[in-house]
């Protein structure tokens, strides 16, 4: 019998449902990371561990090759004598322009352990998003998103590509009393070992509904970030929130 997803408009390349969050989970608590974790709330970092190396990669080769374009051609000169052969080279290495800039501002400003707040008391889940752009001169602005931990459904999803292989943990957010997906957020980038994945989803609900979890992490170290430009801050309305017992401002 083919399985099925128990949500309305399942997640790409979507495996299995996770359990519930008050049922029986499939592994033991555990996380894998961990930026704080109290009685009242618990953050996780969400490092992105594909692409990373790419990006730099991507960046280097794109402005090597501009400046290859630049130096090797009449690009100056004609910037100065042919209005014409001006605007047609600008035209043609505008692919690079752009590859240049998005690469590098990925790299340098886009914060990679973007996280997620659950708050055990306020029963919600804050979820930091920072919203990038295919322009790279467009403004990539941050995004809180709150949602009832009560509306949230586990997704486990499998990839088996080259550069990102092994399993991916989404977090489907329904509409109240339905299985009908309004949105959804990663919990976790793609990690390798199938009982991690699903200890770190049993750990938040076992955290969530108030039953005891570890709270040492698998892992301590920090993926490298190279982001010295932005860093997370939380807004100070929502750092207060998430950070405090239900009433207490």
């Amino acid at each position: 019998m083919k399985r099925q997803s128990r949500l309305d408009a399942p997640v790409r390349y979507w495996d299995e449902d996770l359990p519930k969050q008050a049922d029986d989970q499939k592994a033991p608590p555990q996380l894998i990371r961990v930026n704080e974790i109290n009685d009242v709330w618990m953050e996780i970092p969400r490092y992105v561990n594909y692409g990373w190396g790419g990006l730099w990669f991507m960046a280097i080769i794109s402005l090597c090759c501009l400046s290859f374009f630049l130096l090797s051609s009449h690009f100056i000169s004609d910037m100065f004598y042919d209005v014409s052969s001006f605007i047609f080279n600008f035209l043609l290495l505008s692919p690079l322009y752009i590859a240049v800039i998005f690469c590098f501002r990925s790299v340098l400003f886009e914060p990679r352990g973007a996280p997620v707040r659950f708050n055990r008391k306020r029963q919600k889940v804050y979820v930091y998003e920072y919203q990038r752009s295919v322009w790279p001169w467009k403004r990539w602005p941050v995004v809180i998103k709150v949602f009832d931990w009560a509306d949230i459904q586990g997704e486990r999803m499998q990839l088996a590509g080259h550069a990102d292989w092994g399993h991916r943990i989404y977090c489907a957010v329904c509409k109240p009393g339905t299985y009908e997906v309004v949105d959804r957020f990663v919990l976790a980038w793609t990690v390798g070992n199938l009982r991690d994945a699903n200890s770190l989803w049993s750990h938040c609900c076992h955290y969530m509904e108030a039953r005891p979890v570890p709270k040492n992490p698998l892992l301590t170290d920090k993926p490298a970030d190279w982001t010295p430009f932005r860093t997370v801050r939380w807004p100070s309305d929502v750092e207060r929130e998430s950070t405090t017992a239900t009433g207490m401002m």
